[in-house]
């Protein structure tokens, strides 16, 4: 397995359950060669993890999954290999996170009109409990409270009745588009990925995205089953793409791991050291 990379983890800094160094610290104890950090909107996990990876020996890649929006639906861009100390991208970052959070009150809102009496004050409560400084909060978050509360038994419940695409909770506020987030991953000097094309029915805007700048696709992800896989590998092999993949972990919630435990899908560890190259 050290010679294997699980290019897509997130921790306590946006909406995972684990500090990032708990990350990486289960990434070597598994084998794993590297791990990737790709928080949403925020790159403040990446020194803790990278401190841990020095007691670990492992690799860990600097990343990000910036939140942006086209045809109506969600697109996340994964960033790999971005100088996280680049103070105009930490700025463009934060604006991000300001959509994100008038996002989470338009779902708390949703939420308190379909008879569930939450606060934004638990969800950032919920947010804060296993993190020190800055983070992100996000829909798992929100989940959470949710079951604190007994509205539902579980993460899986309260994104199937509420919090996932379509259902009665799920709003799509007004994001940058996911070729903007290509072109600030660049301009921090890192190298763009389209994440989990899988979960947007819209293969031909994952195309377009290629076509137009982004440097690959995240062809192996949890929710992606074997014909996806094969699909989105050969769509971005095809165009002369990277491909990476990553199991999306964010821990687990009531017994539940989301979206996959640490390792569920991997690349090849050569991946890994190319990403932390960043772009050239």
């Amino acid at each position: 397995m050290n010679n294997r990379a699980d290019l897509h983890t997130h921790t306590t800094a946006s909406d995972g359950r684990n500090r990032p160094s708990v990350n990486v610290t289960m990434a070597a104890e598994l084998g794993l060669g590297a791990i990737a950090i790709s928080d949403h909107d925020t790159v403040a996990g990446i020194p803790e993890a990278l401190d841990a990876a020095k007691e670990a020996g492992i690799i860990v890649v600097p990343g990000v999954e910036i939140s942006t929006a086209a045809r109506g639906k969600d697109i996340h861009i994964l960033g790999y290999g971005i100088d996280y100390h680049d103070e105009r991208f930490i700025e463009r970052l934060l604006t991000l996170r300001d959509t994100r959070n008038s996002r989470n009150e338009m779902i708390v809102a949703r939420l308190n009109e379909l008879g569930m009496t939450i606060t934004m004050d638990e969800v950032i409560a919920e947010a804060n409990r296993n993190r020190r400084g800055d983070g992100t909060v996000g829909r798992p978050h929100i989940a959470q409270v949710l079951i604190d509360r007994g509205y539902v038994s579980d993460l899986r419940e309260a994104f199937d009745r509420y919090l996932a695409e379509g259902k009665e909770a799920y709003v799509v506020p007004r994001r940058i588009e996911p070729l903007t987030a290509v072109q600030w991953i660049h301009e921090a000097g890192g190298t763009a990925i389209v994440a989990h094309p899988g979960l947007y029915g819209e293969d031909e805007l994952v195309a377009s995205l290629l076509d137009g700048g982004a440097d690959g696709l995240e062809a192996y992800h949890s929710d992606h089953d074997e014909a996806e896989e094969r699909k989105y590998a050969k769509m971005a092999g095809d165009r002369g793409k990277l491909i990476t993949g990553g199991s999306d972990y964010h821990g687990s919630r009531e017994g539940v791991v989301f979206h996959g435990p640490i390792g569920n899908r991997t690349v090849e560890l050569s991946v890994a050291k190319l990403l932390l190259e960043g772009r050239r």
